[in-house]
């Protein structure tokens, strides 16, 4: 047996079980479109929750696509990162989507080969049933060729005693099955004919087939629909949106063509299969909502306690600070420790200074010359010339005192010419010390966290 063979068998012992069971083909063909889709239900799962989390990522996406327009390499690092903190593999949908095509071919050639695939019947013995058929096998049109094994097998149960009698002898006939394809009225070994509707007898079996591939695509395009309105992407383009619609209509009109040049019987498969795949979505979405919508609950939850907890620690940080209780982290380096140290030197340096200047203008009798609050070193208007420091404070008065602060420095000199260069200098050492005291705090506590 080939490997070919050993995939579609269990279909075929199914389909073969189904057909005993029922003693109706067209009922046979749409359990057998039910157990197919149950089967494939646990892949189609994986793939419908992978798509369902990635379109609640689509607003996110979008607004890291706009925050990092034309940084492709920042885009694609932080789009890694929000994966890896949703637990998404965009990758994952399209991989549980391709793995069923594999069954979705073994199992059309089930119903496409009643003979070799359904009954496994060797090719000697389709050979003979040809042979007993020649007018009806030459007549075949190049495309139905694909579908003989279904017409033979419509052949063969409409003159069951005679070919019986003719091909027992055959090695293997004892595999062949007496298969009535009659549905509801319709023989679904026929292929659907316009001509038939419209120039043969106005029968309920020429119009069932006529239809056949009409109601085809209208559950087709009924399936399609449901499937994006159970699952939107969020955020599309327009361009997505007109591709969207033109397969919409699209995949319907194939399915018509395909069904007016197949037997009946693959169509009254892909109209259980659409049936069944809406039924199965909707089911799906209804679960797969409800777990998100947990999920997205439990992360938005862990997110806030996490940021209390951070916004806690930063209070107390502060706290020590302003108490002096701080510790140096001894998991910090060498070398930001003697940055620190350094920096608290130069700070009390500068201090220093600061005080013996004063003494000394003190002892001289000379008078500081009134500063704004805004001057740092010699830059009087370093901090604007509007600059009022308990702005925030006094809100009622911050407008009044900012129109004073600007008139009062209007046309007055930027630079204060009696302050020394040692005091600019130490004014800039100062302000040098606070950003690099500030950016040692940062690290710290990030390296704390």
């Amino acid at each position: 047996m080939s490997l070919w063979e050993i995939i579609t068998w269990p279909f075929a012992k199914l389909m073969v079980w189904l057909y005993e069971l029922t003693g109706n083909y067209g009922v046979a063909v749409i359990l057998f479109a039910l157990v197919v889709n149950l089967v494939l239900t646990p892949f189609m799962a994986k793939s419908k929750k992978s798509m369902m989390h990635s379109t609640r990522l689509q607003p996110k996406i979008q607004e890291l696509q706009r925050r990092h327009e034309g940084n492709q390499q920042k885009l694609n690092e932080e789009m890694q990162k929000l994966y890896r903190e949703e637990g998404v593999n965009p990758m994952s949908g399209c991989l549980w989507s391709l793995i069923p095509f594999p069954i979705l071919i073994a199992l059309y050639s089930v119903i496409r080969q009643p003979i070799t695939r359904m009954m496994f019947a060797s090719q000697e013995v389709l050979s003979a049933i040809e042979g007993y058929f020649p007018d009806e096998i030459a007549n075949l049109s190049a495309r139905m060729q694909a579908y003989k094994e279904i017409l033979l097998t419509d052949l063969v149960h409409n003159n069951w005693d005679a070919v019986n009698a003719a091909l027992r002898s055959t090695e293997g006939w004892e595999k062949v099955l007496d298969i009535d394809f009659s549905f509801l009225g319709l023989n679904l070994g026929s292929q659907p004919q316009i001509s038939t509707l419209w120039n043969g007898p106005y029968t309920w079996a020429a119009l069932g087939l006529f239809l056949i591939p009409f109601i085809s695509a209208g559950f087709s395009y009924l399936s399609m629909t449901v499937s994006q309105k159970t699952n939107p992407t969020a955020g599309g383009t327009e361009q997505a949106a007109a591709q969207m619609k033109t397969m919409n209509l699209m995949m319907p009109l194939m399915s018509v063509w395909f069904c007016f040049i197949m037997p009946a019987a693959m169509g009254i498969y892909w109209i259980a299969n659409s049936v069944f795949g809406m039924v199965r979505d909707l089911i799906l979405t209804g679960i797969y909502k409800k777990q998100l919508d947990k999920e997205d609950a439990e992360r938005a939850a862990s997110r806030s306690a996490r940021e209390k907890e951070l916004e806690e620690k930063r209070l107390e940080t502060e706290r020590l600070k302003a108490e002096g209780k701080t510790e140096v982290n001894a998991n910090t380096s060498k070398k930001k420790q003697r940055a620190s140290e350094k920096q608290k030197s130069d700070e009390r340096k500068a201090a220093l200074d600061r005080a013996e200047r004063a003494a000394r203008r003190e002892r001289l009798g000379i008078q500081e010359q009134e500063k704004p609050a805004s001057q740092v070193g010699n830059r009087r208007y370093a901090r604007g010339r509007a600059y009022v420091p308990d702005r925030y404070e006094h809100p009622e008065t911050a407008e009044e005192a900012t129109e004073a602060a600007a008139l009062a420095s209007e046309g007055a000199e930027a630079i204060d010419e009696s302050v020394a260069d040692d005091v600019v200098a130490a004014a800039a050492v100062e302000e040098a010390a606070e950003e690099s005291v500030e950016a040692v705090e940062a690290a710290e506590e990030s390296v704390n966290e």
